[in-house]
């Protein structure tokens, strides 16, 4: 059973080192994402899943203590995903995704639950994003959520997709439907037209439409901008 989730943006501009000199125009965003894992952590889960957009090649399950960095980015910076690795682990490195993921959860030093990660394509059709999710909630008692995940990346046009007057609409009506935690609404969302939006949340949210189903959660939405053309928002579920 899904006890709580939130929803954040996944951009490594996220981390401060990797902003450098503009890290401040993302200071709302980061105290937003630290509300949304405060409201994970009071719901006391047994099971925490990171789960993010990830390239064919890195896809699939991370378990607790995989690594990640941010050195494509220009930056030494390595992270961990919850807790030291388990024997045996093939140290397979998380996708950009999860290594946000992982730094907000070691930024406010997350200890509530065991920790892991899921890497899922962009694409992924609607209905196995919902099928997944509730694969999650059947598998744990008290399933917690952190769902990374931009909007549209046609926002403006200095944004890294061309400009596109759809994009805010399209971005309004998922943040809405975030913080209501309108579960038909996620999963209503177009993923044809995400997919020409460069939206890389989408299939991420439907994920959580899916294992949110008989938990009756409610949703805040906490933050809702595009700095840099890019949608991004964060809400709470609990």
């Amino acid at each position: 059973m899904l006890v709580a989730a939130a929803v954040c943006p996944c951009p490594p501009l996220l981390v401060p080192e990797v902003a450098g000199g503009a890290a401040a125009e993302l200071d709302a965003a980061r105290a937003a994402c630290a509300e949304a894992l405060a409201v994970l952590a009071a719901a006391r889960p047994g099971r925490l899943v990171v789960v993010g957009p990830a390239l064919p090649e890195a896809r699939g399950a991370y378990p607790e203590g995989s690594p990640g960095s941010f050195h494509g980015f220009g930056v030494d910076l390595a992270v961990r995903l919850g807790r030291a690795a388990h024997p045996g682990h093939d140290g397979r490195a998380l996708p950009p995704s999860l290594a946000v993921g992982a730094w907000l959860l070691a930024e406010h030093r997350w200890d509530a639950a065991p920790v892991e990660g899921l890497g899922i394509g962009e694409l992924l059709e609607p209905p196995h994003c919902a099928a997944t999710g509730a694969e999650l909630a059947r598998d744990t008692d008290r399933l917690a959520l952190l769902i990374m995940g931009d909007g549209s990346a046609c926002r403006t046009p200095k944004a890294p997709g061309a400009f596109d007057e759809r994009a805010a609409a399209f971005d309004a009506d998922a943040a809405a439907a975030l913080g209501r935690a309108d579960l038909d609404a996620l999963a209503g969302l177009d993923a044809g037209l995400a997919r020409e939006l460069r939206v890389a949340g989408r299939s991420g949210w439907q994920l959580l439409a899916g294992a949110a189903r008989g938990a009756d959660l409610a949703g805040a939405l906490l933050y809702d901008d595009a700095p840099y053309g890019v949608g991004y928002c964060v809400a709470a579920w609990s």
